[in-house]
């Protein structure tokens, strides 16, 4: 394996984690995004009012894309299995 190789499966592997990871941050994001409007507008200032509907939603969208993230995690892991096996 040389160089070109690990950089290539570094670059994959940073393809993978941004695909598992951004639906949800996205997610929370939208979610604080509308809390923070709704605290503006109504001048409510409490902590657990941005804490517990973000908690829910990522717990929700995990559960939702979870098979979507196994598929990808698994893919990516099946090849670079492949390129230990059969180098070059």
């Amino acid at each position: 394996m040389n160089e070109a190789d690990v950089l290539e499966v570094a670059r994959e592997a940073i393809i993978v984690m941004i695909k598992i990871s951004a639906p949800v941050m996205i997610m929370a994001l939208i979610v604080g995004l509308v809390i923070s409007l709704v605290q503006a507008l109504t001048q409510i200032q409490e902590m657990t009012l941005a804490f517990v509907p973000k908690i829910i939603v990522i717990f929700v969208s995990m559960l939702l894309l979870l098979p979507f993230m196994l598929a990808t995690l698994t893919g990516f892991t099946e090849r670079l299995m492949e390129r230990i096996v059969n180098p070059g």
